[in-house]
């Protein structure tokens, strides 16, 4: 699918955080003035592709289309031969929209179709979009706690049905304008384990780990409420977004305000390969690991371990497409910008300076040249499906 397995992915958050403070992470980072760089040294590592944000709210003014904040990437992009996914709804919208409203699929339906006839115009071969980023989790933190704007609270579900009607909806838009584009549809794919010694909760742990974290994906397949229009074509690709903290235990205490993820070594914590392959036998689609990563010195574990994953995977006959590291550089706190998580392959030396000097996590630099034998694999496994 891509010139080669391992995609970067640059953090491209968007939107109004908690405290209802802008947030953009594309500039936070500097890639917005680094992008040249950061493809070439893409490049120099043997990747050629990467997931990028459309940023919504600085695009579309009122239903008119500047594209002078895109323009940049897409054009690094053909120079340095980067294959793109274009998420265009990464939580941030203009303030114009009310993500409640009956006119929220129509208004993103054309947001989209403009956006696929500008990159269109400007690139080449396939084209890949991603409409709505995380429908789920953006459903949990804007609709349910709060957490981004629009700052819903307990309307989650409203919220969800909302993002995948208007999914749908700039599918088929991007498809009026670019009938053979790809559609990735990411998500987190998650799962709960029955707190031990709580045999009576297992039937809800259970009823998550089946049905509710596969409800975006399920309306997008028009397998749950089809009246929104959905379609296996809809679907297309699933992008699966897998971190170390996708595995937790049910109604377990928050601790400082955050869900504490399953212990490494807990026997509960099911393989990835098992989580990726459960969303196969489901849709029977092609997939991306579309996120993945970890933080500070697991950093290089962590990939190692994602990389053992994808091989048997792949050997398995499961048509996995890609891994993206994602981010693949270091970044912000989405509510507090001080604060810096470590989980990028690069790290600025200095925060306030994020366009300057940066730092190589070589535990994972050594990880991902370890994985390189997964090119020719996944390429190997591509050449016999085609035949």
């Amino acid at each position: 699918m891509f010139r080669s397995f391992f995609l970067a992915g640059f953090e491209g958050s968007t939107g109004y955080n908690r405290h209802g403070r802008w947030f953009d992470q594309v500039a936070a980072t500097g890639h917005d003035r680094t992008v040249e760089r950061d493809y070439r040294d893409l490049a120099a590592l043997g990747i050629h592709a990467a997931r990028e944000t459309v940023r919504w709210p600085l695009v579309d003014h009122g239903g008119r289309y500047d594209f002078s904040s895109l323009a940049p990437f897409v054009e690094a992009a053909r120079r340095n031969r980067v294959e793109v996914i274009w998420d265009l709804f990464h939580y941030g919208y203009p303030r114009d929209v009310d993500l409640w409203s009956d006119r929220f699929p129509e208004r993103f339906a054309d947001y989209c179709a403009a956006v696929a006839r500008y990159i269109a115009r400007e690139s080449r071969g396939t084209l890949y979009f991603t409409p709505v980023n995380e429908p789920s989790f953006m459903a949990y933190a804007g609709g349910e706690k709060g957490l981004f704007a629009p700052h819903g609270e307990e309307r989650g579900w409203e919220l969800k049905i909302a993002l995948v009607r208007a999914a749908i909806a700039g599918i088929d838009a991007i498809r009026s304008v670019c009938p053979d584009a790809r559609i990735v549809n990411v998500d987190p794919l998650c799962r709960v384990a029955c707190p031990e010694g709580r045999p009576e909760l297992a039937d809800e742990a259970r009823d998550f780990n089946e049905r509710l974290v596969f409800q975006a994906w399920d309306m997008l397949a028009g397998r749950l409420m089809p009246e929104l229009g959905g379609s296996r074509d809809h679907l297309d690709i699933v992008g699966i977004n897998y971190y170390w903290t996708n595995q937790w235990e049910w109604r377990i205490p928050l601790v400082d305000g955050k869900i504490p993820p399953l212990a490494e070594d807990d026997r509960r914590r099911l393989p990835l390969r098992d989580l990726v392959r459960s969303v196969f036998e489901r849709y029977r689609s092609e997939i991306i690991i579309s996120e993945t990563s970890h933080i500070g010195d697991m950093r290089g574990a962590w990939l190692g371990e994602v990389a053992v994953e994808a091989e048997a995977l792949l050997l398995e006959g499961v048509p996995l497409r890609g891994v993206c590291v994602y981010p693949i550089l270091g970044m912000p706190e989405w509510h507090d910008p001080d604060i810096w998580t470590p989980m990028g392959l690069w790290d600025p030396v200095c925060h306030r300076e994020p366009c300057g000097d940066r730092l190589v996590c070589q535990p994972m630099l050594d990880a991902l040249h370890a994985a390189r034998y997964l090119d020719a694999l996944a390429a190997g496994y591509r050449q016999v499906a085609a035949e």
